[in-house]
């Protein structure tokens, strides 16, 4: 039977007419890397101040280790780690008058804990006498992880933590969490990055405070039951709108540099859709078909 770390119940929240969190309900296994994916105003940092007791909830109910998010909060602040999505540690303290600081309020040492942020603290000790307002952003992440480790958690929440690192950062970042969860620290992860979704063992996909599916990546983007294709022309500024005007068309979005063309049937043709593109003035058409990802998913069941 499966333990649970974390449990959602009908969780509802609304900041005057804005209906931030819509009857929100999952559950988080121990030891599990749980992600929530979602654009920004999707709820996230809403349900994550609910789930450490930051805020209370309109409505439903939490668990975190089997204590109640309102009931127990002093006892869940004691066994959690959270990653807010805004830098918040002490900017004019040192990298190690912060981390010593957090561990005083919990009543350890780094010392103590020092063997659980190792790997992430080696990489910031040599500006340990650096403030922390004068790192970098890749920098601030790690130290603000180490700060919410120095206790050794239970359960770590992780609120949007690779927004605006650069790309070599997040790789970092998310080498980190794994090597974490080896250690039997359950994660929840938000992101705004749908190319972070394959990286956790399950996914909750949420928009405007709803969720729409939670399963495993790979379940979800097997599930994608419509035809798919890459599209680029030599006019890509008109592409999108040209494919909405297709009849056989579901959809059609901008992905990087092509728009990703989902059809309503299995029988229309690479060779019609490009008949009708040229016929639109494109050239340089390149049409193949793919499978989908989450980004495809979520657009999907969003529309659906």
């Amino acid at each position: 039977m499966d333990q649970y770390a974390v449990i959602a119940k009908d969780i509802s929240k609304a900041y005057a007419d804005v209906e931030a969190l819509n009857h929100i309900s999952f559950s988080v296994k121990k030891g599990e890397l749980f992600g929530l994916i979602g654009p920004d105003g999707a709820g996230k940092s809403t349900l994550f101040r609910i789930l450490t007791s930051l805020l209370l909830p309109g409505s439903g109910s939490g668990m975190v280790e089997n204590f109640d998010v309102v009931k127990d909060f002093k006892k869940i602040r004691k066994i959690i780690g959270y990653m807010p999505g805004r830098f918040s540690l002490y900017q004019d303290l040192t990298v190690e008058e912060n981390l010593n600081f957090y561990a005083t309020i919990f009543g350890t040492t780094v010392k103590e804990n020092y063997d659980l942020i190792r790997d992430i603290y080696v990489q910031i000790e040599p500006f340990k006498n650096r403030l922390a307002g004068k790192l970098s952003g890749g920098m601030k992440q790690k130290l603000a992880l180490s700060c919410a480790l120095i206790h050794k958690p239970d359960v770590l929440f992780l609120d949007e933590p690779t927004t605006g690192v650069d790309a070599v950062s997040r790789k970092e970042f998310w080498e980190m969490l794994k090597n974490l969860q080896e250690k039997g620290i359950t994660i929840l992860v938000s992101t705004p990055y749908m190319d972070e979704a394959g990286l956790c063992d399950r996914v909750a996909l949420i928009q405007k405070g709803k969720i729409l599916e939670i399963d495993k990546p790979h379940n979800i983007t097997k599930r994608y039951s419509l035809p798919l294709f890459e599209v680029k022309t030599s006019r890509m500024y008109q592409l999108a709108g040209d494919l909405l005007e297709y009849a056989s068309t579901q959809s059609a979005f901008r992905f990087g540099d092509s728009i990703h063309l989902s059809l309503k049937n299995e029988e229309t043709s690479e060779k019609e859709i490009m008949d009708y593109l040229t016929g639109k003035e494109h050239g340089q058409i390149a049409i193949r078909k793919i499978e989908a990802n989450i980004e495809d998913c979520f657009m999907w069941l969003m529309n659906r």
